[in-house]
Order: structure tokens, then C-alpha cells, then sequence
């Protein structure tokens, strides 16, 4: 990942070459590929003519009008893990079959690098630094089944010790070798990893956080970091799952994601002597970020099951507010940070069955908007807030609690979105319908929980 050049040899010299996988990822953030025989002369090819691909398959256009071609992002060569023979893995640029062969405006990829270029545009910085968390569980066995005569799920995992598991030490914490091994795998790759740890779930969670890159390669890390755990699962005859809430009365699963820009100059929030060392670029920043979240939630948490796991009244990040303390909020200001380049703030909310080139781009055009248009969180009444101190004439805001309340906020609020054609009105219209549809067919589908509840009245 993020090479400066392409270069085979140093390719061969590690493995024989043997194929070239082209790997994309839909508009829900599940990951397709296509495989070739490798060849100079293929990849030449591929570089100038592409290869083409049924762009409905992946949720970008319709039916009727779908060919689109992919080429090679030669930046993001990778050796891929997880291939018998060897095999070049690559992200993909997605153009359109015209003559001129034009770059496709809502290929997420460009989306994500054009959102970016909007910083430099309007003089606020050169570029962004996300630090994503990565939340999951890792279970032995799970089986389930949806049908009209069952439906269940059933989970096996080798914890089970009564008490709180985060940071807990083995032999409690049986998977901290998995752990081992998937840092080495994701740093092999190049996903700097942080640090790894038990989090609270005592039925498996585990957390891993990774290091700062901008917009475009952290939502590519994203995606190569969720590839890598679900296959090292594999391996080991294990199963993840990055679901906010697996199950009942066990910790959520969110994807924190830390957040800066940067310019020539350093860290662009940075004010030392300022509310929580920020200065007036990052509270405006963050205001935007505040002010539309009900609207980002349907990208940041775009399932039914994300909004089990953002339930108010517990640790889950729901209170539109930011402060130092409080971890219910959705913004939060960590007080460990010392280090002025790395001044930053945490949005708590999203989660990893997030598209994370949407979502990303999306925080970043609301914090954008809040820049240019000046939105002061404190005058908004968003804080700052520490610890439960929360003042009782103001009536606090939450987040939507449904997927629908959060499709309703975005189709009430999205002309942030469409600066500089970053979003248009037909992708967030599309997307609206796709999870309306998406809710439809899981809300009217009896659950077990419901035979508990009234299959004797």
C-alpha cells in the first residue's frame, strides 16, 4: 500500500507472480475482485484500456446503462496475503465507457481524493489525518438461518468470564496471538497499527487502532484492514464480526474515528492555550461535524443493527455534544494528547458496516461546511461538555435512533454534501431508497425475540 511507484522486481524477488487481482468496493463498503493472468503485456493493457465490469452489480448505476471499466490504482500495490499463487493486488480507478473513457464522478475512490482537494480549494488546509479503532468480536462458531419456517442465531465463543474484559490479561484474554498476528499481517501491508487490547465485550471483543493517514488511503486501509482479520479468521478457523451489536447485553462494536488536518505549517487545529489546545479553525470544524450529524448518521451508521448498539443512557456515543470526558458524546477531545502535532478530536459514533469512503467524505464536507460557514458548537449549544455535567436548561440533542430517523435527517439535510459536486441528489436519493428497502425487508421479519414476547397472548 501507498507506493510512490510501481515496481515488479521487488514483487518477483519476494514471490513469482502469477496474477493480478483487481479488488473494488460496492456502494454498501463490501469488497468485489476480479482476477487476470499476470503478464507485462496484460498489465500495460489494463493501465490504458481497463477491463470491463456491470457497475449495477455494485449498487453505481442502472441496469440498463452499466458497463463501466476499472483500472489499476498502481499506487496501491499490494502482495496479497491470502492467495496460494502469487498474486498483485490492486485498487481500482472506475471510469466510464465513453470515448473519452472520463473518470465515473461517484467512483468512491475519487470521491473520497476530491473531497480532500476541497481543503487546499478554499485555503483552510492541505489535507486530512484520520486514526480509525477498529472494534470487533472473534468467536469460535456462529451459525444462522432466516426463513419462513426459522430463524436464529447461535454463537460459541471460547470466553465467557464474568467480568468487564477490557484490557484484560490472559489467560482470560485467549486471542491476544490472533491479535499478534493480524498486527503483523496489517502492518506487512502497510496499516501502521497503534496498539491492539480485550475490549469491554467478555464474549470475545477485541480492539485494534491503527496510525494517521489522510482521507483516500485511510478509507482504503479500511477495507484492506477488515479483508485481512476476516481471512487470518479463516485461517484459523475462527469468525469475526465488525457488527455494532452481535448480541444482547454485550458491548457495541464502533469504528472511533480520530481526526486533524494538516498544513505546511503543522497540525491545523492546533492553539496552544485554547479550549482543549483547539484553536477557532477546529471548533468551527467540529461545529459543522455536530450540527449535521443526524444526517451523517446514514452513512456512518447505516444498518438496523447500528442503532442497537447507539442506545442513550449507556457508554455509547448519542449526546450531540463535544467535551474532554464524557464518552456518551460525539465528539470527544482526548486529554492523553500531549503532542501539538497530533491535536485532534474523536468521532465516536461510526461504525465499521459504514462505506467508509462515503462516510469519511462525508465528516469531512460537514466539518467543511461548519469552516466556511462558521458554525460555533458553543453558540449551538453542543458544549463543551465534561463528564455528565450537562447543563439542564438546554435541551439536549441525540442522535437518531433508527435507521429511518437517520434517512429522514439526510433528506432533510444534505446541501453540505453538494459542494463542489462532491455528493449529487441522485447518489443520496439512491442511497435513501437502498437502506429504506434495506429496512422494509429486515423490519418485517418475525425475530425470536418477538416469539418470547407474544407468541402466548
Amino acid at each position: 500500500m501507498g507506493k510512490n511507484s510501481f515496481d515488479i522486481k521487488k514483487f518477483q524477488e519476494e514471490k513469482e507472480i502469477e496474477f493480478i487481482d483487481l479488488k473494488v468496493s460496492d456502494l454498501n463498503g463490501r469488497l468485489h475482485h476480479l482476477t487476470l493472468p499476470y503478464s507485462e503485456k496484460t498489465l500495460a493493457t489494463l493501465m490504458k484500456n481497463g477491463v470491463g465490469f456491470d457497475g449495477s452489480s455494485y449498487g453505481f448505476k442502472r441496469v440498463e446503462n452499466s458497463d463501466m471499466i476499472m483500472k489499476p490504482d498502481l499506487d496501491t500495490a499490494l502482495l496479497d496475503p491470502f492467495r496460494e499463487a502469487g498474486t498483485i493486488s490492486f485498487f481500482t480507478r472506475v471510469f466510464n465507457t465513453d470515448k473519452e473513457n472520463t473518470p465515473y464522478q461517484f467512483d468512491l475512490r475519487n470521491m473520497a481524493e476530491n473531497a480532500e482537494k476541497l481543503l487546499r480549494k478554499y485555503k483552510i488546509a492541505d489535507h486530512t489525518m484520520w486514526g480509525p479503532e477498529f472494534e470487533f468480536y472473534i468467536l469460535s462458531d456462529v451459525k444462522f438461518k432466516s426463513s419462513a419456517k426459522e430463524s436464529f442465531f447461535r454463537i460459541e465463543s471460547e470466553e465467557g468470564f464474568g467480568t468487564n474484559g477490557y484490557h484484560i490479561a490472559n489467560p482470560l484474554d485467549v486471542y491476544d496471538d490472533f491479535r499478534d498476528e493480524a498486527s503483523r499481517r496489517l502492518i506487512k501491508a502497510g496499516v501502521e497499527v497503534k496498539y491492539h487490547h480485550h475490549e469491554v465485550g467478555n464474549l470475545g471483543q477485541q480492539e485494534i487502532e491503527t496510525y494517521f493517514d489522510s482521507l483516500l488511503p485511510t478509507a482504503d486501509k479500511i477495507i484492506l484492514s477488515k479483508y485481512i482479520l476476516h481471512n487470518l479468521a479463516r485461517e484459523k478457523g475462527l469468525y469475526i464480526t465488525f457488527m455494532p451489536k452481535p448480541m444482547y447485553e454485550q458491548a457495541g462494536s464502533g469504528m472511533h474515528l480520530h481526526h486533524y488536518l494538516m498544513n505546511k505549517k503543522g497540525n491545523a487545529f492546533y492553539k496552544k492555550g485554547g479550549y482543549a489546545n483547539l484553536n477557532q479553525t477546529a471548533l468551527y470544524y467540529i461545529g459543522g461535524v455536530l450540527k449535521h450529524a443526524p444526517a451523517l448518521s446514514a452513512f456512518t451508521n447505516p444498518t438496523t443493527n447500528s442503532y442497537k448498539r447507539l442506545v442513550p443512557g449507556v457508554e455509547a456515543p448519542t449526546a450531540i455534544n463535544f467535551g474532554q470526558a464524557n464518552r456518551a458524546s460525539c465528539v470527544r477531545i482526548p486529554r492523553y494528547v500531549k503532542d501539538a502535532a497530533q491535536t485532534r478530536f474523536e468521532y465516536r459514533p461510526p461504525d465499521a458496516t459504514a462505506n467508509p469512503y462515503l462516510a469519511l467524505t462525508a465528516i469531512m464536507m460537514a466539518g467543511l461546511d461548519g469552516v466556511i460557514n462558521k458554525i460555533d458548537p458553543v453558540k449551538e449549544g453542543f458544549g463543551p461538555y465534561e463528564a455528565s455535567e450537562f447543563d439542564p436548561s438546554i435541551e439536549m440533542k441525540y442522535l437518531p435512533f433508527s435507521i429511518t430517523r437517520a434517512l429522514d435527517a439526510l433528506s432533510n439535510d444534505y446541501q453540505f454534501l453538494l459542494r463542489d459536486n462532491i455528493f449529487d441528489e441522485a447518489l443520496i436519493k439512491h442511497w435513501i431508497n437502498l437502506k429504506s428497502d434495506e429496512f422494509n425487508k429486515i423490519s418485517n421479519w418475525p425475530s425470536p425475540a418477538e416469539y418470547e414476547f407474544y407468541f402466548d397472548i
